[in-house]
């Protein structure tokens, strides 16, 4: 007889039973009787981990399918790419949840080109990049951007969609081909010069962006997370000061335009002539001036107080991020008059020193005194501004 040695371990809520080898019809019954025997009258969910199964017969697929209708909370995890084309071929992938085993890759000694909130990007090889996410339970994040990549692509924004997933280490990442493509951030660095013209593409980027309309409730509202940025900001803020603050925002119309969330030159990148964006996560939708606040967070606030933050968060200087936002300002709102782009510029500080101001509070940090003092000069930015502000909009 072959002997079936799946092990099966339970934790609060859930059973983890190994599926291992072959299962086929000459060791089909003693593997069920070794799981339903180990699995006992455990009603929670039932993980049937995958990983070490090469071969699963119709015979081994009846017994999947009795435990299926004996515990209904039943899912495959780490199916190889054989295993799963069984499971999807005989239907069983639209019965229940099947996930496929992840090929695991190494970012050892690779370049940092990027990152965010949420992850950080490698270039793996001249043809490859990995966004490699900080939260080790982030497959529901990770198929989440894919889809707003999509999205995004389908509505004609220039943007660069995964094509794998992989682990890295505990962690996953999102795999992109970009064959020798260069950031924003590279090419500045490369050519100084360049700084006017890429703000420039950038724009027209951003302005596709911002041109398309969505449907209500189809990305997450940018107007309600600064909302909780504003009401946040109250105990920070002089009554009046802070009362005028949300009465701003939600003054800022409900419109449908699509916002990247995280627009800055290290997410676009050049690829064989034609610009890309990456990172799109933070997709969301509501009016533009949303998108200039981060953007004026990345150039000009996270710096705001040590200017060396710009060289390590975007790789060029303090002075070149400076150039490169007034560059955008200029481009976007199509005008070089310098009181009407100091007004749309405060209408921006306005809302980034709001996110700023709620993000270092609660942010923990060693030097507290550096928290000192960007919280101080944030609550100063919006005491100055805001009581002379009418209109956020544009």
């Amino acid at each position: 007889m072959i002997m079936f040695e799946g092990k099966v371990k339970k934790e609060i809520g859930k059973c983890i039973a190994e599926l291992c080898g072959r299962i086929d019809s000459a060791n089909a019954a003693e593997a069920e009787k070794t799981l339903t025997d180990e699995i006992g009258d455990f009603s929670g969910e039932l993980v049937l981990d995958a990983a070490k199964l090469d071969y699963i017969s119709s015979a081994g697929l009846r017994v999947v399918l009795r435990l299926k209708k004996a515990i209904s909370d039943t899912k495959i995890i780490n199916a190889s790419p054989d295993v799963y084309e069984i499971f999807d071929m005989t239907g069983f992938t639209e019965m229940m949840d099947i996930s496929k085993a992840y090929r695991q890759i190494s970012i050892d000694g690779c370049e940092v080109i990027g990152e965010g909130a949420n992850g950080k990007v490698y270039r793996i090889d001249p043809d490859t990049i990995v966004k490699v996410y900080k939260n080790h339970d982030a497959l529901e994040e990770i198929h989440n951007e894919r889809e707003l990549a999509r999205k995004a692509f389908v509505m004609g924004v220039p943007t660069a969609i995964p094509y794998d997933v992989v682990q890295v280490g505990d962690l996953y990442g999102s795999v992109f081909e970009l064959l020798n493509a260069k950031s924003f951030s590279k090419l500045i660095n490369q050519d100084p010069s360049q700084v006017d013209e890429l703000a420039k593409q950038s724009v027209e980027i951003l302005k596709t962006i911002h041109s398309t309309a969505l449907k209500p409730g189809e990305l997450p509202d940018k107007k309600a997370e600064a909302l909780e940025w504003a009401e946040f900001c109250r105990d920070y803020l002089p009554e009046d000061v802070g009362e005028k603050l949300v009465e701003l925002i939600k003054a800022v119309p409900d419109t449908l335009n699509m916002i990247h969330g995280d627009y800055h030159i290290k997410n676009i990148m050049r690829q064989n002539g034609e610009n890309l964006l990456i990172d799109m996560d933070t997709l969301a939708m509501g009016h533009p001036v949303f998108e200039l606040s981060a953007i004026y967070l990345a150039y000009q606030g996270f710096p705001i107080i040590d200017h060396s933050v710009t060289s390590r968060f975007l790789g060029i200087s303090y002075e070149q991020a400076t150039e490169f936002w007034r560059a955008t300002l200029k481009y976007y709102f199509g005008t070089e008059d310098e009181n009407v782009l100091r007004e749309q510029e405060n209408k921006a500080k306005i809302i980034c020193f709001a996110r700023l101001l709620r993000r270092t509070v609660r942010k923990s940090k060693d030097d507290e005194d550096y928290k000192a003092k960007l919280i101080e000069k944030c609550k100063s930015e919006l005491c100055a501004l805001v009581p002379v502000t009418d209109t956020l909009t544009f």
